[in-house]
């Protein structure tokens, strides 16, 4: 028997949960996420309890946790950009290493793309670093496509990423499928 995922909203009490993800995504792939392992870590917990109680609520950005029988087992952020044109993005999407042949990945993904899709959004954004080739193929498979736009990587300007872009299908497009 494989186990049941689920995904859910993180919820505002759940600062600890959100901090034990966090630091557990970094600790395996320090590279991946804007933040370092040391600044988690000296994060106090009031840091992790103040976001998780505005991602449950917020109407910008938001936190899916991933379940795997009833233990959280991974995570993603969606959230909208400041600029006018009010990009959507999916970002920081972590699963733990035991059960990513489980396809918890997908389900955060498409989880955060349906509540930006709920918030208006037309297109759903993710930055993937270029020398990250399993990232670059997961992404793909989902339906992301190149943008054609890339830059440097903050912490390591040596290396480079390509936003890749989602279309989401309207509703007059679902149906003549």
């Amino acid at each position: 028997m494989s186990p049941s995922l689920t995904v859910r909203r993180i919820a505002a009490d759940q600062g600890a949960v959100f901090r034990e993800l966090r630091t557990a995504s970094l600790r395996e792939a320090p590279y991946a996420f804007g933040a370092t392992l040391e600044d988690a870590l000296s994060a106090d917990a009031a840091s992790f309890d103040a976001t998780a109680a505005d991602h449950a609520v917020s109407f910008i950005i938001t936190t899916f946790i991933l379940y795997t029988e009833g233990h959280p087992a991974g995570l993603i952020e969606a959230h909208f950009d400041d600029t006018a044109a009010r990009r959507a993005f999916v970002c920081e999407l972590w699963v733990a290493p035991a059960v990513r042949h489980l396809r918890g990945g997908e389900l955060l993904v498409d989880s955060a793309a349906a509540w930006l899709s709920n918030e208006g959004a037309t297109e759903i954004y993710a930055w993937v670093a270029d020398a990250n080739r399993n990232a670059m193929r997961f992404y793909e498979a989902l339906g992301f496509g190149p943008t054609g736009e890339h830059r440097r990587v903050t912490r390591a300007p040596d290396q480079a990423e390509s936003l890749l872009v989602r279309h989401v299908p309207t509703t007059s497009q679902v149906f003549q499928q």
